[in-house]
């Protein structure tokens, strides 16, 4: 197989070690220091609360399995775009494309967005009301200059972008596991415990359960994420499973303990329904000026979650430039080999949901129509396994069938639950998929290209 598009064999520049530290930065950003807040308002169990980040971890690193396999086999950046056009119809890969485009990295660059302006005005509470004689909101303000300081970084090409965000990324995980171990040494241990009881099985079947696992899966979105640049690793078919796998296992042992010195350091209460649990679990740990602290240290490593999805979503509209005609402005890249107009589009979608200030709505609105890709991504490597067993398989998924069948339950438990108990965002999540699909066919029309051509690339 040949890989003629731009981002290319002649433009792998990015190594092992980046890729792992994209899936690690796009992995541990705001969810982790966040959801909790959410859960313990539904799920008062120990055992069920960590149980969350461990079926969550289960799920991520299954997907993981299946995605470098299909990853292996097309060797293009964009992910579930070039996936899905080649398993089933170029129109549902530029569903997934469009998704992506818009609200897919859009959406979580504007929550990371939003932590980041709630983390700072706790760590510095008394910045002036108003800027200039003008009353100003900086959660906002904070939220917007995060973004497009992020953009100009990327602007500068992968090289000066790789070598930011693998600093930011080691300063992250730096943080985190000094945060563990004093939290172990110093947490003042609650009355929690985390050996299952009776009722544990009673809540793990319930809807609380399945709504949580939703801000849970949220957290572990981006196990995948090196998928979207593979077109830049060098050696994909060897770097890109154990990018994945190396960055997602780490994820999966951090966030459990993260969670673990949440819960036994801050009483539930405190922690119910509240955005910033990090600082409030840290104040109980470091006191108050602790708490202070680790907001701070928060806020610089979310710094590197929205650089590596400022980093990897615009390379999914770059490429549907390429294949697209109507699309392809967003195709061009810069002297520095940066796609300039994908990188400005994603900032101004991600400018506008900021604009919402709602976390929770943001997150619902996006969180079924990227299930419901990953979904159908998975199902199609038992697909491409039973309709195509000849095509070369430079990598195939560790424990299949096993592997994508629990991916796979899993989801579709979590995505039915989201249609019963939050409707109206999962019915607006698919009249984006809805928008997408009238987008594909409107351009085909347009570009007299026939809706059954798979692409104008080489793979």
């Amino acid at each position: 197989m040949t890989d003629s598009a731009p981002g290319g064999a002649s433009a792998r520049t990015v190594s092992w070690v980046t890729a792992t530290a994209i899936v690690i930065a796009d992995m541990v950003g705001v969810g982790v220091f966040t959801s909790l807040g959410f859960q313990v308002s539904d799920v008062s169990s120990g055992f069920s609360l960590l149980l969350l980040w461990v079926v969550g971890g289960i799920v991520a690193i299954c997907g993981a399995f299946c995605y470098a396999e299909l990853a292996a086999m097309f060797p293009r950046s964009s992910g579930e775009y070039n996936f899905l056009r080649r398993i089933y119809h170029p129109a549902f890969g530029f569903v997934a494309g469009w998704l992506s485009a818009t609200v897919g990295f859009a959406a979580p660059i504007a929550l990371a967005a939003m932590a980041f302006g709630v983390y700072f005005t706790s760590v510095v509470p008394n910045l002036p009301p108003r800027l200039l004689g003008l009353p100003i909101n900086w959660q906002l303000l904070l939220g917007v200059v995060m973004t497009w300081l992020a953009a100009l970084v990327h602007l500068g090409g992968v090289r000066f972008g790789g070598a930011y965000h693998n600093a930011w990324t080691a300063l992250k995980l730096l943080f985190i596991a000094v945060f563990i171990v004093a939290g172990l040494t110093f947490g003042n241990l609650q009355a929690i415990s985390f050996a299952p009881g009776a009722a544990d099985l009673t809540t793990v079947v319930s809807a609380p359960f399945a709504i949580s696992l939703v801000f849970v899966m949220y957290s572990y979105s981006g196990w995948n994420a090196a998928t979207y640049i593979v077109g830049e690793l060098r050696e994909p078919t060897r770097n890109l499973p154990r990018a994945l796998f190396l960055g997602t296992g780490i994820v999966i042992v951090l966030y459990v303990a993260l969670n673990a010195v949440f819960l036994i350091s801050t009483p539930l209460p405190e922690l119910a329904g509240q955005l910033d649990v990090a600082i409030i679990a840290g104040r109980h740990i470091f006191g108050e000026l602790g708490g202070r602290i680790v907001g701070a240290l928060i806020c610089l490593g979310l710094v590197s979650s929205i650089s590596a999805m400022t980093w990897i979503g615009p390379r999914v509209t770059m490429i549907m430039g390429e294949d697209v005609p109507l699309l392809r402005l967003f195709a061009r890249k810069s002297k520095q080999g940066a796609p300039a107009g994908a990188i400005v589009f994603q900032l101004l979608v991600a400018n506008l949901l900021l604009l919402t200030q709602s976390f929770e709505a943001v997150l619902d609105f996006i969180q079924f129509s990227l299930a419901f890709c990953s979904f159908f991504t998975v199902l199609g490597v038992i697909k491409m396994r039973m309709t195509d067993p000849q095509l070369p398989r430079p990598y195939r998924a560790w424990g299949y069938p096993v592997t994508p069948l629990v991916f796979l339950i899993v989801t579709l438990f979590m995505m039915y639950y989201l249609v019963v108990n939050r409707p109206l965002q999962s019915l607006a999540g698919f009249a984006m998929m809805l928008a997408g699909l009238g987008i594909y066919y409107m351009s085909r029309l347009l570009s007299n290209v026939p809706s059954s051509d798979p692409s104008r690339t080489v793979v």
